[in-house]
């Protein structure tokens, strides 16, 4: 393995069965991250008292960095938490996905300076969900995957590094809940664009502005698993105004956004 120092971000907001399973996948892990930072964008104190809790769990530092619940906030949260991280390179995830014990190897194998990399996910049913969630459990069957996700839960490492710079290649195909990149090439293009304050894209234009910087995509299929548990999905009433941004980006060939990770940062 590499020297480099790793953070795994977890975001997360007032669901903290959810995320016990996600802080209980990640104790489980074949290799550890050098931190974990819990993104937490105005949950309750429960889930400061669950994070508390794994404390004596997992035997890398935690970190919660928390902000107060004035609505949909996930770029600026997220943008804090990079601040406060200390990694060289930061792999992140959401609070709602269960991680299979070899997705921080997986990530850190196929890591490369010059690249940031895209993974994806395996959905599983309302009926599973609650189930893992009831139980406090990791065990999911194959058969308990969405069909049409059953690959995305497949792990090969000979197709892995095969479909690594060949799959996925359009660069606002993204998946926030999977996600590495190194920290500098992050700062570099100032975050997350926190005037994107509802739900999608935020990720895309991310990278998008890391790709105009010359930073170049691998997808991570058949290996960095992670499993999304079931929910609600949420309100899209906004999404056209950061469709708007993400095209102005792309047409601008736009490498900065102006309120981004810049005012945390020292």
């Amino acid at each position: 393995m590499d020297k480099k120092k790793v953070t795994l971000l977890i975001s997360t907001y007032n669901w903290k069965d959810a995320l016990r399973l996600c802080l209980l996948s990640a104790s489980q892990q074949t290799v550890m991250p050098d931190e974990i930072v819990v993104a937490d964008d105005g949950s309750t104190e429960d889930t400061r008292e669950l994070i508390d809790s794994f404390r004596e769990v997992i035997t890398v530092p935690i970190i919660h960095v928390w902000q107060e619940d004035d609505g949909f906030r996930l770029s600026a949260i997220r943008n804090k938490a990079i601040a406060q991280s200390t990694g060289d390179y930061i792999i992140q995830i959401d609070g709602d996905v269960i991680m299979e014990r070899h997705f921080v190897e997986d990530h850190i194998k196929i890591s490369q300076k010059g690249y940031f990399i895209c993974g994806s996910r395996t959905k599983i049913g309302p009926l599973v969900t609650n189930r893992l969630l009831t139980d406090i459990s990791l065990k999911i069957n194959i058969l308990e995957y969405k069909p049409a996700f059953v690959l995305n839960g497949v792990r090969s490492k000979m197709l892995r590094n095969y479909l690594a710079e060949r799959y996925a290649k359009d660069i606002g195909h993204m998946r926030g809940c999977n996600l590495a990149f190194w920290r500098s090439d992050i700062v570099s293009v100032n975050g997350y664009n926190e005037d994107l304050k509802q739900w999608g894209h935020e990720d895309s234009e991310m990278a998008y502005r890391l790709h105009f910087l010359g930073v170049k995509k691998k997808a991570l299929k058949m290996g960095g698993i992670v499993y999304h548990l079931w929910h609600r999905e949420s309100c899209r009433e906004s999404e056209h105004f950061h469709i708007d941004a993400l095209n102005k980006v792309k047409a601008n060939r736009l490498t900065q956004c102006e309120n981004g990770i810049n005012k945390y940062l020292q």
